[in-house]
């Protein structure tokens, strides 16, 4: 019998791909819809909410695949009461519906309806991993707004690109948001890193944690955040350094939410509080194989 920690199984990449997908269409299509609001640019929305509600329908797509029997799907919404997996399972018609309507019609009041919808959908999956008692690593509350964060991260990266793409330049008002979800996401990965590291965590977790944080505060953030200072500073002469956030920002929340699902997704093992001793003995300190403490 396994005492140590061991890495779970049941969850893998494509559960990540639903995190990935989920939080980056969600993250576009809120800001989908403040850029057509501050900027009055309705063709440019149409396109970035078919953009983002493909980002969502690829992360729930990852989730069937998951499925072992994907005809028992619709059992997910048996439990609305109890399961985050249910409530965004309920939330997602409703997200794809006003999404495609607002869509359709080039922004308007639906594309406020959906960008609503999107952020209930960010939140549901945010609470629905962290629901998952048994995983030290998901289970830490602070990785709520982490994964917020990331999901605002990667939704204001995104729609910087599209809109480069598209213009050819991205309003600086996005770039300004960037910066600020950019600065959030970092507060938010120290105050759960060190949550983890204080309560103690498997020493597993903590280690794969520890390998990307250092590549990850480097490329996916300190980078992005430089570069959207610069192109702040310098202006329009040098239009590639927005894009360039922008991809850099997605993508490292990308990897960050791999990582934390599929890498560092360690059970708690086995532990004993107290160790029994025979006769009239003071009992010891038990024991926690593979924790940090």
């Amino acid at each position: 019998m396994r005492i140590m920690p061991w890495h779970q199984s049941n969850w893998d990449a494509r559960a990540a791909g639903n995190f990935i997908g989920g939080g980056s269409g969600t993250g576009l299509l809120i800001f989908a819809a403040l850029v057509a609001l501050l900027n009055g640019s309705p063709a440019d929305y149409r396109w970035q909410a078919v953009v983002a509600l493909i980002f969502i329908a690829a992360g729930l797509l990852c989730v069937l695949a998951e499925i072992g029997r994907p005809f028992r799907a619709l059992n997910v919404f048996l439990h609305p009461q109890t399961s985050w997996m249910t409530r965004e399972a309920m939330v997602a018609p409703l997200l794809f519906g006003s999404g495609a309507i607002a869509a359709w019609q080039n922004g308007g009041t639906f594309s406020a309806i959906a960008a609503l919808f999107a952020l209930g959908y960010l939140y549901c999956q945010a609470r629905m991993l962290a629901a998952a008692k048994g995983i030290p690593a998901w289970r830490e509350p602070k990785l709520i707004p982490l994964l917020i964060s990331t999901g605002l991260v990667e939704g204001a990266g995104l729609a910087t690109l599209l809109a480069a793409l598209s213009s050819g330049v991205a309003p600086r008002w996005l770039a300004g948001a960037l910066l600020a979800a950019l600065i959030l996401r970092r507060l938010s990965w120290k105050m759960y890193h060190a949550a983890l590291e204080q309560q103690g965590a498997p020493k597993q977790t903590l280690e794969v944690l520890a390998r990307f944080g250092v590549r990850f505060s480097t490329y996916g953030q300190s980078i992005p955040e430089m570069l959207i200072v610069a192109a702040l500073f310098i202006g329009s002469e040098l239009v590639w350094l927005l894009p360039l956030a922008g991809a850099a920002a997605a993508f490292s929340g990308w990897a960050l939410k791999f990582t934390i699902v599929a890498r560092a997704a360690y059970n708690q093992g086995y532990a004993l509080p107290v160790l029994p001793i025979r006769g009239q003995g003071q009992p010891i300190p038990g024991v926690k194989p593979g924790w940090s403490k």
